[in-house]
C-alpha cells in the first residue's frame, strides 16, 4: 500500500480572464475547485494509473471540510487529522490573452504539535509499503520532519520518498530516504555548487547519495528531461515534445510515475521515463489539472522508442 503525505495541503482554485489590469473589474470564468499540496497530487495522479493510495494530512476549517469533500467525490481514500485552524488555498489564473499563468501561492498556519503527532503515528498504524511525501512545510514545523518521516517509514519498513526543498530538503543529509526528487537548482544547494553544469549532473547527483541523502536521487530538469541517480547506475531520459497548457502537478505527476515503476520493480531507466512521461502529460492540461493516462501512454511509448 500506497501512503502519501501532505504537511500543507491546500485548496487549488482555478479560472481564467481575459486580460489582467489594474484598478479594473475582472469578468473570470467559473472557479474549479480542486484537493491540493503536494502528497494529495501524487495521490490523484496514483489514482489515475490505477493504483490506490491513502492521503494522509492535517486539515480545519472550512477549507479544510472542502478539501475532504473534494476527495470524497475523486473517490480518494484519506485519513484527515483535524488541526483546528483553517487550511490555506491557492490561486492559478489563465490571461487568455497571453496564454499567461499566474499562479498565487499562500502559506499554511501554524499547525500543533498534537496535530504532528498524531500524523506521525498514523504511518506506523497504516504500515505501508511505500510513503511518498511531498510539498512545503507549514509554520512551525522544524526544517528536520521530513527526516523524522524518513525514520518513522524505516521503523514499518517502508521506502520513503520525499520531494520537498529549501531548508527541509537540506535537512535530509544523512537521514538516508529511499528517494528525493530535486530539481537542478535545489541539487546546487545542496552541494553549496552555484556553478554546476548540466554536464555535472550525474556525478552531482552521486555526491548526494555519498552524503546520505538517499538511496536514489531524480533529478527534474523541467522540459529538458530528467536524471535518475544511484551508486551504481545512472540514466537520462530527454522529455518529449508536448503543447504546454499549465506546469501545476508536473513535479508531483513525476513523483507518482516513478513511485508506480519503482511499486511493481521496474528499472532505474523505465521509472525515470515513465515518471518523465507522466510529468510531460501532466502541462497538457489547463488550470490545475493533472494528467490523463491515455497521454501518459502515448508519451511513454514516445520516450521509449527514442531512448
Amino acid at each position: 500500500m500506497i501512503l502519501t503525505i501532505t504537511l500543507n495541503p491546500c485548496i487549488d482554485k482555478s479560472a481564467a480572464l481575459e486580460k489582467l489590469e489594474p484598478e479594473a473589474k475582472l469578468r473570470c470564468t467559473d472557479i474549479l475547485n480542486e484537493p491540493g499540496g503536494g502528497g494529495i497530487n501524487v495521490s490523484k495522479a496514483l489514482k489515475e494509473l490505477g493504483h490506490t493510495s491513502v492521503a494522509l494530512f492535517p486539515a480545519g476549517g472550512h477549507n479544510g471540510n472542502m478539501l475532504c469533500s473534494l476527495l470524497d467525490e475523486s473517490g480518494i481514500r484519506y485519513h484527515a487529522i483535524d488541526t483546528k485552524v483553517e487550511t490555506r488555498e491557492n490561486w492559478v489564473m489563465l490571461e487568455n490573452s497571453s496564454n499567461n499563468q499566474y499562479r498565487f501561492t499562500f502559506p499554511g498556519r501554524a499547525v500543533e504539535e498534537n496535530a504532528i503527532i498524531s500524523l506521525i503515528d498514523q504511518i506506523r498504524n497504516f504500515s505501508p509499503a511505500f510513503v511518498v511525501a511531498s510539498g512545503s512545510l507549514p509554520a512551525g514545523l522544524p526544517d528536520y520532519f521530513y527526516g523524522l518521516i524518513v525514520k518513522t517509514a524505516k521503523a514499518v519498513g517502508a521506502k520513503c520518498i520525499i520531494d520537498t526543498s529549501g531548508p527541509a530538503l537540506q535537512a535530509l543529509k544523512g537521514r538516508g530516504a529511499y528517494l528525493i526528487k530535486p530539481n537542478i537548482s535545489e541539487l546546487r544547494k545542496l552541494l553549496n555548487s552555484p556553478d554546476l553544469g548540466p554536464m555535472e549532473i550525474d556525478d552531482a547527483a552521486q555526491q548526494v547519495i555519498a552524503d546520505g541523502y538517499a538511496e536514489i536521487a531524480a533529478i527534474s530538469m523541467g522540459p529538458l528531461g530528467a536524471w535518475i541517480v544511484s551508486k551504481d547506475e545512472k540514466y537520462f531520459v530527454s522529455a518529449p515534445k508536448a503543447e504546454k497548457k499549465s506546469t501545476v502537478g508536473a513535479g508531483d505527476s513525476m513523483v507518482a510515475g516513478l513511485t508506480s515503476m519503482l511499486l511493481q520493480q521496474k528499472s532505474l531507466k523505465e521509472a525515470v521515463a515513465f515518471g518523465v512521461a507522466c510529468g510531460t502529460a501532466a502541462t497538457m492540461n489547463a488550470g490545475t489539472q493533472l494528467f490523463k493516462k491515455e497521454d501518459v501512454q502515448m508519451l511513454f511509448e514516445r520516450i521509449t522508442e527514442i531512448s
